[in-house]
């Protein structure tokens, strides 16, 4: 499973691209091939509906319908892959603005300039993004200028995007890397010296109410009881200034059988009563380190307005 806005969003479009590429949909009449990219983006767009709808993709329904009715099927088809061929690089691009707009941030907090030891939850990576990544472009941005000492990542129950997905790729690049249980963040933040908490975020209320994936709000609370700075690592399409607070960000529910069963062996009585959100919001004064974006660090009250 992937997370949120970034990936459903941007995987969602190059799974689009591809089969363009591939020759799915009309290839002769352009309506059809707008009906047939609008039924795509539809369920794309409602796929997960804690996330800011659309996210950073915009609509390549407007790249079709911004063409001459006179032009070639094929043409238009060639249109639509390069425009989500632009996202892709500009998501990357973005990341990586992200990663180094945070780690100064975190480095401009720490005597003597670091390294750093931080904390992550979920996966905000490469595998979640065009590449690079979010919050985990910021861990590769320290780690790049020689500044990172260690991240500690959750494994993120229940289903381990930390420990199957982010130490993965930070193993992958050389990034030293250790899993941790969701319930031992606290212990770890107090006793593995942890400097910074960085997560990524599927939507952005207006007033800097951060959703993002179950478990996040506990860590602001670790983080703020400990003194320890919270970061938000995300892009600008994130921020949803048409609703005030996170109070109002839809929070999707997943089945029980997530937390009762695993590989379809029983874990608990199977008829237990379970309540299994999948994000859950972190009111903004949580967010003491602020809110990284591909423009900035912003406070989070200030983050919607200013961007």
């Amino acid at each position: 499973q992937v997370r949120g806005a970034p990936a459903i969003a941007l995987l969602g479009c190059l799974s689009l691209a591809v089969e363009l590429a591939g020759g799915a949909g009309p290839s002769d009449d352009l309506g059809a091939l707008e009906e047939f990219v609008g039924q795509k983006l539809g369920f794309l767009l409602s796929a997960r509906p804690t996330a800011i709808p659309g996210g950073s993709i915009g609509d390549p329904r407007g790249e079709v319908g911004g063409w001459e009715r006179s032009q070639v099927v094929p043409g238009i088809r060639l249109s639509i892959i390069e425009y989500i061929e632009g996202l892709l690089e500009k998501d990357r691009r973005d990341n990586r603005n992200i990663g180094a707009h945070g780690a100064s941030d975190i480095l401009g907090r720490v005597p003597g300039g670091g390294p750093v030891t931080l904390l992550t939850h979920c996966n905000t990576g490469t595998l979640a993004t065009a590449g690079y990544g979010t919050a985990l472009g910021v861990v590769r941005a320290l780690h790049q200028r020689g500044s990172l000492s260690r991240v500690f990542c959750t494994e993120t129950r229940p289903y381990n995007q930390g420990s199957r997905l982010s130490a993965l790729e930070l193993r992958h690049d050389g990034v030293p890397v250790t899993i941790i249980a969701d319930s031992a963040a606290a212990a770890a933040m107090r006793e593995r010296g942890v400097q910074a908490v960085v997560v990524g975020a599927d939507r952005v209320a207006a007033n800097g109410d951060v959703a993002n994936k179950i478990g996040t709000f506990q860590l602001a609370v670790a983080a703020r009881h400990m003194g320890i700075p919270f970061y938000v690592a995300a892009p600008s399409s994130t921020c949803d200034p048409t609703l005030a607070s996170g109070r109002l960000i839809p929070i999707e529910e997943r089945p029980g059988t997530e937390l009762t069963q695993l590989g379809g062996i029983l874990l608990a009585d199977p008829d237990v009563d379970v309540w299994n959100p999948a994000f859950d919001v972190t009111p903004h004064e949580l967010i003491t380190g602020g809110i990284i974006t591909e423009w900035g660090v912003f406070a989070p009250s200030e983050v919607c307005r200013a961007l």
